[in-house]
């Protein structure tokens, strides 16, 4: 079976994120001061053959760990659903 993974990748909140004060701090120029606090991460989709949805989600949890995350500075987060 085929698996569609959506994968969100943030840095932690205890640590400054330069692009995320950029985009807060221009929000003002463009006429919107009440957007604060952004955080710029990034967003990975991908697809997966495995047996069980278990199956394919243990993959993206592996992929997380050892290659699209850093562990030390960032976060992740994902769905999986079949496609």
């Amino acid at each position: 079976m085929k698996f569609k993974a959506e994968i969100d990748v943030m840095p932690l909140d205890a640590l400054l994120d330069p692009q995320g004060k950029a985009v807060t701090n221009s929000m003002k120029n463009i006429g919107l001061p009440e957007i604060d606090g952004v955080r710029i991460g990034r967003h990975i989709r991908l697809f997966v053959d495995a047996s069980t949805q278990s199956e394919a989600e243990g993959k993206v949890e592996e992929a997380c760990k050892k290659l699209l995350s850093n562990q030390i500075m960032e976060s992740y987060t994902y769905s999986v659903d079949q496609v």
